[in-house]
Formats: C-alpha cells, structure tokens, sequence
C-alpha cells in the first residue's frame, strides 16, 4: 500500500489539471476496491467539494445541508487519524433527517469507505474518502497514516494551484474596467449604482458587463456573477 500511495502523490504532483487529479484519484480507488472518492473542505459554513460522486448526490448534499449531519464529518472532526465508516451502522429511525441522508447516501452508491481527516489553518479542515457500494470494504488498517495526510495535502495544494491559474487566466479575460463594473455587480450594486460609484456613463457600465458576459458565454448578469463567484475572481 505504501508503494501505491506514494505512486499517486507522485501523479499528483504532475498533474495538469483537474481532469488528471480526478484520474488518479479515480484509478487509485478502484486498485483499492472503492467506486468514488470525494475530496472535501470545510471553513466554517462554506463547504468546497472535488468528488466523482454522482452529480445528483452532490447537488442533493449540498443542496440539503447534509455536511451539517453528516457522520462521516461528525467522527472526522472527533478523530484526526484514517477510520473505517459504513452506512449501515449509522443511527436513524423512522423518517429523521440522517435516516434520509443514509437511504440516499447508499441509494447513490455511497455505502462504506474510508476518510483520512486533516486539521487545517483557521480552523479549516480537510478530509478525503473513498467509497463503496459494497457493505465492507475496509483498507484502513493498512494506510500509512503519515503517507495518509501527505496524500490529502497533495490534492489540497494541487486543487489550489489549478484554482490559481483559472483564476489568473480568466482575469485576464477581462480588461479593467470590464473586472471594476463585473466586481460591482457581484456585490450587488445596479448599473446606475455603478455609474454613479465609477464615475462612468450608465450605457458604458451595461457596454462593459455585456462584453464580460460574452466573453464567458453567459446569458445574463445574474449568469455572469454567479460564474465568476465559482472561479473566485474575487
């Protein structure tokens, strides 16, 4: 195991993009009889997730607040070492929140798996899991715990390279101006309130934000904003 793990940080490490740390994350699980794996941050009551769950399953997560329930976190933030996890040992009766959680978890192919929990700055923390459909599929016994948090903190800091160089990249998309009336609409402000703010014409607030939008084929501001919240362009 410790020869397979130290293989993956060194892939890691030469990773491209996203696309290749999905890869060999991926191909990593299924060498060690997992279906997914889900790399996860939490800061607060922000959560970040890089996961080949099922797209439904993470809009669902996410959507619900299940990271405020979830056993898996529950157990990572009383334990910082890898521990061995399945569904159907959590606790839920009748149509309780986590009873609803564990029946979707598992309908979603999420029924065991292992988690390496890492404690971050700010009271940040950081945990990858690997899962299975199967009941009992269990390699926590034999993963290096050193070897465990250094593979968690080679996705970590890969992720933050690649966030980086989207963020650098589509920042140079835009011209100044087009960033300045862009930064304005994230927080809220209207295009009046843009003009008045920038010293600049209505119609040249509106000219700047349709030139952002089709640069990065949105529909509409709203589209736009909401686009450049997820690449952090601020």
């Amino acid at each position: 195991m410790h020869g397979e793990v130290r293989s993956l940080i060194d892939m890691l490490e030469a990773a491209q993009d996203e696309h290749m740390i999905k890869s060999a994350l991926r191909s990593f699980a299924h060498s060690c009889g997992y279906d997914r794996f889900a790399y996860l941050q939490k800061e607060g009551a922000q959560v970040r997730t890089f996961n080949s769950y099922p797209g439904p399953w993470e809009g669902i997560y996410l959507g619900s607040d299940y990271f405020r329930i979830d056993p898996v976190l529950t157990e990572a933030k009383r334990r910082q070492d890898v521990f061995f996890w399945a569904a159907d040992d959590w606790p839920a009766r009748g149509s309780s929140p986590l009873r609803r959680f564990r029946d979707e978890a598992i309908h979603h192919g999420i029924r065991c798996g292992i988690t390496i929990p890492v404690e971050g700055s700010y009271g940040s923390a950081m945990m990858l899991t690997f899962a299975s459909p199967e009941r009992n599929v269990d390699i926590s016994g034999v993963l290096d715990p050193k070897k465990a948090v250094q593979l968690v903190m080679a996705v970590h800091y890969q992720l933050r390279i690649m966030s980086a160089k989207t963020v650098v990249n589509a920042k140079a998309m835009l011209s100044p101006r087009e960033l300045t009336c862009l930064v304005w609409a994230m927080k809220g402000k209207t295009v009046s309130e843009t003009a008045m703010l920038t010293g600049i014409k209505d119609r040249t607030v509106q000219h700047n934000l349709d030139k952002a939008r089709k640069k990065f084929d949105a529909k509409s501001v709203p589209q736009l904003v909401a686009m450049a919240k997820d690449l952090g362009l601020v």
